[in-house]
């Protein structure tokens, strides 16, 4: 199951995120997501663990907890193509305005 964790502290890096899930049983991956151009984190990651009844019991467990200061949310991750689809505003918006 790929794991989404969002809200991480500035200082979390894959080896702390690592850590935090291997309590749940066996990571796979476990990745901190860093800005392109500062180098900096985003202060999101994704954690891959095989087992979705461990991934399952981890997101339970660590789901708002404080972890170096911060708050995390932790959640099951959507994949990109099942993202909830941006509707723009419908066309005659402006024409019912005059």
């Amino acid at each position: 199951m790929n794991i989404f964790v969002a809200k991480l502290s500035r200082r979390a890096d894959e080896f702390t995120l690592r850590q935090l899930f291997e309590e749940f049983g066996e990571v796979s991956s476990a990745k901190v997501i860093m800005d392109k151009e500062t180098g900096r984190s985003k202060c999101y990651g994704f954690v891959d663990m095989d087992n979705d009844e461990q991934a399952q019991a981890a997101i339970n467990a660590l789901n708002n907890t404080e972890q170096e200061g911060s708050t995390i949310v932790v959640k099951e991750s959507t994949p990109r193509g099942e993202r909830r689809e941006f509707k723009p505003r419908r066309d005659n918006y402006r024409s019912n305005r005059y």
